[in-house]
């Protein structure tokens, strides 16, 4: 705990890629195998299961502090991190004495307590808060609130790790996908080639591109370019090894369960192969790809298990538009012209409206490519994939060959009403702001934002609440309705759950309208426009 605890800190004080990368690097160089496990689940994005509730933690605290209720809520709002919160709290008894105890050997007790009881996970919590480090108390509590963020990414990891086994990024990427269990894999063994063998599930890392800002005219030749609508769904693997359907987020999340619609394909689709493509929802009887709203898929992945009524309010099909893997062999090396050829002669194999092939769009010149994305919403997407035709399918998000042109947001004009502390290094600022719109002489909360601002005029706004701060709700103020700010999104849909009655797809702060007021901005009838325009 010692070890990972210095790790943690170093790379949260550390600004550079490279001086991170070396941290981690250092860390695999002198670590236990255990305990370079779960830095490798940690930092991938696997979490320990939670064995408290930060209800029990902020109580157990409270507590033992003697700190009233009141106190310590001001506290975390202040802090903004439940876990830095109680470490900055507990009282420094220890002497700043280190833990000996193993990462490993830690987590692995955490585990246990599952299924105990509610004094048993107490009085664990209470020992290792008296005995452990000030530091390693916040590493601590970071691991079992499960919020464990500190700015080091999966690619980072990825390239420490090959530089200490001397092994390719892309394959070490490869190799730790998937799901395993770090309490029962060892480190040998995780990145051993038999472990691809053993669990015929493993999905390859996905291939992310990059936003083109600028127009396409700078990509060079238009032949070199295949076009593509760019879905608004989500982005998942589906597999056919051994006789068994496998189905992949691109957050390396096994959904297989949640979409039984894709059943039909094991018996469809020949052993050893993997599409990479867009998981959405969509009625299966239209003979062209129409999207249903994003908001219905979402119903289908909050739930563990999916009703007879959600697979036919929101079924589900899959826009395949990449084969990673055909007949057992991983074709991520050829181009992409030569993987587009082996899709469209599989698609001629398979015919089920379940399984849709993503149109390559013709176009002879980057402006008649450039009307044509201005007609994106009325497909269905969000704008338009191009990727150049001799490509390999690579790991991780690399420029140069695949990007995304997305078409411009739609905007409102709004005002704020709330306004709360932000996370992390906004904790003592307000940055988290709900906005409202006019409705006759009242005015309708309808979205929330917290990015989008620089710096200065997040601090701007800050100082603008403290000042006009009329009510207090918990960590949330009511603020003099006056700053008007335009609010960017991506789509709008009906919303039994809102007060607006409409939801926003990827709302964000677009400006501040200083040049405006609260008389200039938009309506609730606008917003209704817009989603009748717009929404699905």
């Amino acid at each position: 705990m010692k070890k990972f605890a210095a790790l943690v800190m170093e790379l949260a004080s550390g600004s550079g890629t490279l001086e991170k990368i070396a941290a981690l690097n250092h860390y695999f160089e002198n670590a236990d195998d255990a305990d370079k496990v779960w830095v490798i689940a940690l930092f991938s994005g696997r979490r320990p299961r939670r064995f408290v509730s930060s209800t029990q933690l902020q109580a157990w605290c409270a507590e033992y502090t003697m700190l009233p209720k009141w106190l310590f809520d001001e506290c975390y709002h202040t802090v903004g991190d439940l876990a830095e919160t109680i470490a900055l709290l507990l009282p420094n008894n220890h002497h700043d004495k280190h833990s000996e105890t193993s990462l490993a050997t830690h987590l692995q007790q955490c585990n246990d307590l599952l299924s105990a009881s509610e004094e048993d996970k107490k009085a664990f919590v209470l020992e290792q808060w008296k005995t452990l480090s000030k530091n390693e108390c916040f590493v601590f509590n970071k691991l079992i609130t499960g919020g464990f963020r500190i700015g080091v990414s999966q690619k980072m990891m990825v390239n420490a790790l090959a530089q200490h086994i001397k092994l390719s990024s892309s394959e070490i990427a490869h190799r730790i996908s998937g799901k395993w269990d770090p309490s029962t894999t060892s480190f040998k063994m995780l990145l051993s080639e038999d472990q691809l063998r053993e669990d015929p599930s493993r999905p390859y890392p996905f291939y992310l591109s990059h936003a083109l800002e600028d127009i396409p005219d700078i990509l060079g030749e238009v032949f070199e370019w295949q076009a593509e609508w760019k879905w608004d769904g989500m982005r998942g693997q589906i597999i056919q090894r051994n006789n068994t359907l496998f189905v992949w987020s691109r957050g390396e999340e096994l959904i297989t369960e949640k979409f039984p619609e894709y059943q039909v394909l094991s018996e469809l689709l020949p052993n050893g192969t993997v599409l990479d493509g867009e998981i959405i929802c969509m009625h299966s009887d239209t003979a062209s790809i129409q999207p249903l709203p994003f908001a219905l898929l979402q119903t289908r992945i909050g739930r563990k298990q999916v009703s007879r009524k959600q697979l036919k309010e929101a079924p589900a099909a899959f826009i395949a538009y990449d084969i990673l893997e055909w007949d057992g062999k991983d074709m991520r090396s050829t181009s992409l012209l030569e993987r587009r050829e082996l899709l469209e002669a599989l698609f001629e194999t398979i015919q089920h409206p379940v399984l849709r092939l993503s149109p390559v769009i013709t176009f002879q010149n980057w402006e008649e490519l450039t009307a044509i994305r201005s007609k994106s919403r009325e497909q269905g997407s969000e704008g338009l994939m191009l990727k150049r035709i001799s490509s390999p399918y690579q790991t991780g998000r690399k420029k140069g060959d695949w990007w995304k042109w997305k078409i411009d947001p739609l905007v409102i004009d709004c005002v704020m009403i709330y306004a709360q502390k932000g996370h992390g290094r906004r904790s003592n600022l307000y940055t988290d702001y709900t906005f409202a719109v006019r409705d006759g002489e009242k005015l309708v909360s309808f979205t929330k934002a917290y990015s989008g601002l620089t710096d200065k005029e997040f601090a701007e706004v800050d100082a603008f609440v403290k000042k006009n701060a009329i009510e207090k709700f918990g960590p949330v103020r009511t603020v003099t309705p006056s700053l008007v700010f335009e609010v960017a999104f991506e789509g709008i849909a009906a919303s039994s759950r809102h007060k607006s009655g409409v939801a926003l797809r990827f709302p964000r702060i677009h400006r501040w309208r200083k040049d405006k007021t609260v008389a200039d901005i938009n309506t609730l009838d606008d917003l209704k426009a817009m989603l009748n325009l717009y929404g699905k």
